[in-house]
C-alpha cells in the first residue's frame, strides 16, 4: 500500500528529524547535513511562513530525501503540502475531517493522539502510525507502554515526539510499538542561524547509532 510504504521508510530510519525554519536559503545546507548523519528524512512543519518553501526546495533539488510537512491543522496546510511535494503529513491532533481530506488526496497522514479514545478514533478512521504528544508531558515511556499495550493486536504503530532526547530515546526505541520518534533537538534553531551543520550531522550520526543499539536483539 501507498501510505504502508510510507511508514515502512519512517520506521527504517527510527528517528524523523523535526524542524521549524525561517530561512529558505537554510533548506539545502539542512537537508546535506541530515543526509550526511544518516538520516535522510525531515518533517518540516508549518509553524514558519517559509515551511512550504522550504519543502518545496528540499524536494526538487534533494529528491533522495523523505520530506514530511508538519503542524498540518487546516485544508489550506494540506494543500500546500501537497503542492510542495511533501510525501506525508503530521499533526498534533486527531481532526477526522482533515484525515479523511488527506486520504482523498493520497497523502500519507499520522494525526496526533493523547488518550485511548483518540487512538481508537484514529484506527476507525484507518490510520496505522499515531503520533504520541506531546510524549514527555503525557508521561513518556511509562505512559505510552501502558497507552499501547491494548492495541497491540490491531498492528498501530506510535511516533512519540515532544520531550524525545538523546537521554531517553533509546527507551522510547524499545517500546515494541514505537515505530519511530520524532527529534527537535536534532538541528536547532540556533544552528539553522548560525550555520552549525556539523554539529546538526553528528547529533544525527549517534542518533543513528542509538537506533541500531535499540533495535539489536538483547
Amino acid at each position: 500500500m501507498f501510505s504502508q510504504a510510507i511508514i515502512d521508510q519512517i520506521a527504517g530510519l527510527g528517528v524523523v528529524p523535526v524542524i521549524a525554519i525561517d530561512n529558505v536559503a537554510e533548506a539545502i545546507p539542512l537537508a546535506d547535513a541530515l543526509s550526511a548523519g544518516g538520516l535522510p528524512l525531515v518533517e518540516i512543519t508549518f509553524r514558519t511562513k517559509a515551511a512550504a518553501e522550504v519543502i518545496k526546495a528540499i524536494t526538487r533539488h534533494r529528491p533522495g530525501m523523505l520530506v514530511g510537512a508538519g503542524t498540518v491543522l487546516t485544508q489550506e496546510n494540506l494543500e500546500e503540502a501537497k503542492a510542495s511535494g511533501a510525501v506525508f503529513a503530521v499533526a498534533p491532533g486527531l481532526n477526522p475531517q482533515t484525515v479523511k481530506m488527506a486520504q482523498a488526496a493520497r497523502l500519507p497522514f499520522i494525526p496526533g493522539v493523547a488518550t485511548a479514545g483518540e487512538i481508537e478514533r484514529g484506527l476507525e478512521l484507518g490510520c496505522k502510525l499515531l503520533k504520541f504528544f506531546p510524549a514527555g508531558a503525557l508521561g513518556g515511556v511509562q505512559m505510552l507502554e501502558a497507552l499501547a499495550a491494548p492495541y497491540h493486536h490491531t498492528g498501530v504503530r506510535f511516533l512519540p515526539t515532544g520531550g524525545v532526547n538523546p537521554s531517553n530515546l533509546e527507551t522510547y526505541l524499545r517500546i515494541p510499538s514505537v515505530a519511530a520518534v520524532g527529534g527537535t533537538w536534532l538541528a536547532r534553531k540556533e544552528d539553522l542561524i548560525n550555520g552549525r551543520w556539523d554539529e546538526v550531522t553528528n547529533r544525527c550520526r549517534k542518533a543513528v547509532e542509538t537506533v541500531a543499539l535499540a533495535r539489536k536483539p538483547i
